[in-house]
């Protein structure tokens, strides 16, 4: 079995820490964000409906939603099943920790965000899957053409779909719903405060992972904790990332410049997943065959 090499996967990881690489092979920018269909609508706390509001009877709405498509995907072994695990995973434990008193300091509101952000997700998702592929955004077309032609394994297929949501998607989510309080006072703090639970979901999901999909995902010759800390460490960074393009977006002074960051946010987003794509896929030697039948056999194995 062929193990990830530690210094490339360090040095992948640390190219995508940062933006600012040479862009190569950049799609044709499309405005999706302006199409995408508002899950809940406008952010109203009085609001007689929960996704409005913002309360955590939608949050239980998006998870049930959330549990069908990965049971859906995990059945045929669908290699989108590992990012809807993982999205799944990351959300219940968003869950816990929006009841927790004092995690948040405006939960109702980080609650509505949880939806919207979703939305884009699920935008990507169904445009891809209905046959739209040039009009999804580029990240997330590089991540689903890799996972129909079964081209990367599970660690790969985590990785992209990652870095589309948070570096493609986040930024527009975040500008949609609004940066600041009524008061004028920044929402950044509860957008940090995101990052300190999303440790605690990895503590189990490659072993999930591992167990359901694909065991050679936790292959590697860095120890179990190095390797997610390299890994799931990224994240923050990509997230903080993410909120200074979400100032970009809405700073712009005039669509045109609008335009333009959205523009850059798009083609960076899916340079990152063509680096993804080429340095995690199979080698030439190696195919999904052996993930595919084990996935068979075990998928079930929650």
């Amino acid at each position: 079995m062929i193990r990830r090499p530690a210094v490339l996967l360090f040095g992948v990881l640390l190219a995508l820490a940062v933006p600012g690489v040479a862009r190569a092979e950049d799609p044709p920018y499309v405005p999706w964000p302006e199409f995408l269909p508002a899950l809940g609508g406008k952010y109203e706390p009085t609001s007689e409906d929960d996704c409005r509001a913002g309360r955590v009877q939608c949050v239980d709405k998006l998870i049930r939603e959330m549990e069908r498509r990965l049971e859906r995907a995990a059945g045929s072994c669908d290699h989108d099943a590992i990012f809807e695990l993982s999205y799944l995973r990351t959300t219940q434990e968003y869950r816990r920790a929006s009841t927790e008193p004092g995690f948040f300091e405006d939960p109702t509101f980080v609650n509505h965000q949880d939806i919207v952000f979703a939305a884009a997700y699920f935008y990507a998702y169904e445009t891809y899957h209905s046959g739209a592929r040039s009009a999804t955004p580029g990240a997330w077309r590089i991540a689903f053409d890799a996972a129909e032609r079964r081209e990367l394994p599970a660690f790969g297929n985590l990785l992209l779909g990652i870095n589309a949501h948070v570096q493609n998607d986040l930024p527009f989510a975040l500008e949609a719903i609004g940066m600041v309080k009524p008061d004028s006072s920044s929402r950044k703090t509860d957008h940090d405060r995101v990052n300190r639970f999303l440790n605690r979901v990895t503590d189990g999901l490659i072993a999930e992972i591992a167990r359901r999909f694909d065991p050679t995902i936790d292959d590697t010759d860095l120890p179990t904790a190095i390797d997610e800390l390299l890994t799931f460490q990224m994240i923050p960074t990509w997230r903080e990332v993410a909120w200074r393009n979400a100032e970009r977006l809405a700073a712009a002074p005039t669509p045109w410049a609008r335009a333009l960051v959205a523009a850059d946010i798009e083609a960076y987003a899916a340079t990152q997943a063509l680096l993804l794509s080429r340095t995690t896929a199979y080698p030439l030697w190696e195919d999904s065959d052996q993930r595919d039948a084990y996935c068979a056999q075990h998928h079930d194995a929650g």
